[in-house]
């Protein structure tokens, strides 16, 4: 099967969105996470370094799964490859 523009522009989209996503995982599993111990003072009587580590991480890699499935189905529908229930 020969790969036409619209097939070769899809997947650099695709993995465009991908590559940027994993740069943002990485940014807050290993960079805050490796400077979450500055962070020395109280939030809610905890250290704010453990929410950032334990509970800021969390919130950040669900908005990148939610984020990537809505731009996914957007991509999908401009590029006529969605999943339509008939």
């Amino acid at each position: 099967m020969q790969l036409t523009e619209k097939h070769r522009q899809y997947w650099r989209k695709n993995l465009n969105i991908t590559a940027i996503l994993l740069a943002i995982w990485f940014f807050v599993t290993f960079v805050v996470g490796y400077f979450a111990r500055d962070l020395n003072f109280s939030f809610f009587g905890w250290p704010f370094s453990f929410w950032v580590g334990a509970q800021g991480a969390l919130v950040v890699y669900v908005a990148i799964i939610g984020f990537y499935a809505w731009y996914m189905n957007k991509l999908d529908i401009e590029h006529g490859v969605d999943e339509t229930e008939e």
